[in-house]
């Protein structure tokens, strides 16, 4: 445990080679060179800015999972560590925004970004050699990759062992009481002291008031016991408390799985941990809890997080992930914009991006929130990290959502930016053969990135609607409405039905038009201004799209419900958040989804209970960013109604969750002294008649197993279109629970038996190895 110890000399005149822990040994990696230069340490130059550059010494841990780092010049030295787990990515090279503003100086093989899952900033380094950075980028690639392929029970062990390690106060390998006292506190125990002394002497073999390396594996394995999956494990099992195959399959069959003595044999050999239980085909305790805490014991579908679904339909037949505002990392007033944030984006699986686009100087067009105090960024950026990063998560079509603010001549340059820096991967021209009454499918366009946006009306897809107005902005659109409300005439000549008491004087500039290099880019989405769902509804070409606010939206949905689903299931609409938000907050997108809305934007910058219906809804398909939408709202002549649900085909289901247990729930950050007291709520959201929540009553000062055996019951109308959202939070009685953690996916993703639900922070990252453990139920009624 030498993580508190300062480093002496320099990293590469340290002649004690520090020896491998036992999670490395694990790992099979103590032998390998880049990780024997890493547990010595490096001193790299961290990147924040032209002038803030500056030396640590970064170092992995003995634990193989966290990489501790401290300033080589302050006095006294401050010490951070990061774990491994928390890596999404390591970039080589000026790949990152901060490195091509301010790394240059740099030879660019020397420079790496460690690129964090939520939303912690990246890490910008560069090494003092070449051979130096390779090392580190292939030595954080192995462990990444090492992490990721960890069981649950893996990921719990390490996680156990370095909480260990953080109580072990004077590093002599041993704990006495005071120190399990601790380890009790930072896993979120409130066990009472004669108990804990009892389970403490009970594991001190020796007798000599410190447990040793056996005797503390003994105490986590007391700890760590699951006595409600041993109850299962016995009920199955029987007197002998060992699965043979057949008993395995007769548990599948009551999962609702399929229940073949070849697939039990299949499970036993890939999860049982005794070679001889495997050579006769059975399963001990054990290895009944590993397969249970595999994704084969997840509530998420594994089927489904593949890509699964008929790609070949139109583009208008799916729900497709979608960002506003996607440059900014915080607020739409004061925030910085970032290319980073179309990365973590596209990272996420969104598929159309916004881009809005202002006159720059030196002929150069910029993004950023017009008129607000936004940072800007150059438009040649943010494509160049577009054609870097697009089709890495997801091989499906990116659309780009202009927009635009600029005059001719640097609307030329965008079209001329985005040419060159995307060549190929542009869809500059039709499809060939694609029949003009049909959208193209995203198989069709795999790899391909559409531009979204004005588009000068003399071309063969403009045909038959001639007379449409561009699209306005997002903000004229906005104004628009309040000027309806107010009986102000519109920009399109129309009145409002009420008495009009001002009338307004119009600027034909108040609708920018296209340059024509720019017009020639916009394919299948092409902007227009709406006047009409009836119009609409005539015959008009499926490459023509609308843009709503979400107060426009519900309005229509209000008054024209099924009208906007038949609209949907021939062209595509998009929705954004009203603009008026100072603090980027989203709308509820499962409104927008009710009605087959397929471009519903949110600020992917915002975490929420929105963000998190986000999130759910695309984890399905792969998460690809695309999703079919139900056959009800894919028909033309569809009868749905996403207010009240009704149409055809529905069948009402009953949804039973019986809350078990939780494993290993997190600390709250700004209460490490407090202990969790944890309650779980159930959402549905759907359509209106299925949104409802339940919960379950609050455990007393037990974050790390508390047990409720609570069932909280849903009827739901239309279950093709409900999401299922689990939330943990600590209960309070002064105040606003604290959130702890959640899970969303959609009900028809959702396996029934005995699940495990892997819990994500408010920024969607993982939790691990924090879970519910919960038995599903669904019948049709």
């Amino acid at each position: 445990m030498i993580c508190g110890r300062r480093q002496k000399t320099r990293p590469e005149q340290d002649s004690g080679a520090r020896r491998p822990g036992r999670a490395l040994r694990k790992m099979g990696l103590t032998e390998d060179e880049d990780i024997k230069a890493m547990l010595k340490g490096s001193l790299l130059w961290k990147i924040k800015s032209r002038r803030w550059q500056k030396q640590r010494l970064y170092r992995l841990q003995e634990d193989g999972l966290t990489i501790w780092f401290e300033s080589r010049f302050k006095r006294p030295r401050s010490k951070q560590i990061f774990s491994i787990a928390h890596l999404e990515a390591v970039r080589e090279g000026y790949q990152s925004e901060g490195l091509r503003k301010y790394g240059r100086a740099f030879p660019e093989r020397q420079c790496l970004t460690l690129v964090f899952r939520g939303r912690r900033k990246n890490l910008d380094l560069v090494a003092p050699s070449e051979e130096e950075a390779q090392r580190w980028v292939r030595g954080l690639s192995k462990l990444m990759a090492k992490v990721e392929a960890m069981s649950q029970q893996e990921k719990l062990d390490h996680w156990i062992h370095a909480i260990l390690r953080r109580a072990d106060r004077d590093q002599d390998n041993t704990m006495s009481f005071a120190e399990v006292k601790d380890v009790l506190r930072m896993i979120n125990i409130g066990m009472n002291d004669i108990y804990a002394y009892q389970l403490f002497k009970e594991c001190d073999k020796s007798s000599n008031d410190r447990l040793e390396e056996q005797e503390v594996e003994e105490f986590c394995t007391r700890l760590m016991q699951r006595p409600e999956l041993e109850e299962i494990f016995h009920r199955y099992s029987g007197q002998d408390r060992v699965l043979c195959a057949q008993e395995l399959a007769h548990f599948l069959r009551d999962q609702g799985e399929e229940a073949s003595l070849a697939r039990a044999r299949r499970i036993v050999r890939t999860y049982e941990l005794s070679e001889r239980a495997k050579q006769h085909d059975l399963m001990m305790l054990d290895g009944f809890m590993m397969y249970l805490l595999s994704p084969h014991g997840d509530i998420l579908s594994q089927e489904h997080a593949q890509v699964c679904q008929d790609m070949t339909q139109p583009l208008c037949h799916y729900f497709v992930s979608t960002s506003h505002n996607t440059y900014l990392t915080h607020n739409q007033i004061g925030g910085a914009s970032s290319s980073e944030a179309y990365v973590r984006a596209l990272a996420e699986g969104c598929r159309c991006v916004e881009l809005d686009c202002w006159e720059g100087p030196n002929g150069e067009p910029v993004i950023y929130h017009g008129h607000t105090l936004t940072s800007k960024i150059l438009f040649r950026d943010v494509i160049e990290s577009i054609r870097d990063f697009a089709f890495k998560h997801s091989p499906y079509p990116v659309i780009l959502s202009l927009e635009n603010h600029c005059g001719l001549e640097q609307q030329a340059t965008m079209a001329r930016h985005m040419k060159a820096i995307l060549g190929d991967m542009l869809l500059s021209q039709p499809l060939e053969g694609q029949d003009p009454k049909e959208l193209p499918s995203p198989e069709q366009l795999k790899g391909k990135v559409l531009v979204k946006g004005k588009r000068l009306p003399e071309r063969a897809c403009d045909a038959g609607e001639t007379s449409s107005l561009p699209e306005p902005s997002d903000e004229e659109e906005e104004e628009e409405e309040e000027e309806e409300e107010e009986g102000v005439p519109r920009r399109d000549g129309r009145r409002s039905p009420r008495l009009l008491q001002e009338v307004r004087p119009l600027q034909a500039k108040d609708a920018a038009q296209p340059s024509r290099e720019l017009s020639d880019l916009v394919l299948y989405c092409q902007a227009v201004r709406f006047c009409s769902l009836e119009q609409a509804l005539c015959g008009q070409q499926p490459c023509l799209m609308y843009s709503f606010s979400e107060r426009k939206a519900r309005k229509l949905i209000r008054e024209s419900g099924n009208g906007l689903v038949r609209y949907n299931a021939r062209q595509l609409s998009r929705i954004y958040p009203l603009g008026l938000k100072m603090n980027s907050a989203n709308y509820n997108p499962q409104e927008m989804w009710n009605a087959g809305c397929q471009l519903v934007a949110l600020n992917f910058q915002t975490p929420g209970w929105e963000m998190d219906l986000n999130r759910g809804r695309f984890l399905a398909n792969g998460r690809c960013g695309y999703v079919l939408k139900p056959s009800f709202l894919r028909s033309r002549q569809s009868t749905f109604h996403p207010e009240h649900g009704h149409g055809p085909g529905h069948r009402a289901t009953l949804l039973q969750v019986k809350v078990i247990t939780a494993q290993q729930l997190p600390k709250l950050s700004g209460k490490k002294s407090s202990i969790v007291d944890p309650l779980v709520r159930v959402e549905i959201h759907g359509v209106p008649g299925d949104c409802s929540k339940q919960q379950t009553d609050y455990k007393l000062n037990n974050g790390f197993n508390p047990r409720w055996e609570e069932t909280l019951s849903f009827q739901l109308r239309v279950p093709e279109l409900a999401l299922v959202r689990f939330v943990v939070e600590d209960y309070d009685t002064t105040s606003c629970n604290d959130f702890v953690g959640q899970f969303t996916l959609p009900f028809t993703s959702l396996r029934e038996g005995y699940r495990h639900i892997h819990l994500l922070s408010k920024d969607g990252a993982s939790l691990a190895p924090a879970t519910l453990f919960v038995h599903v139920r669904a019948k049709q009624l």
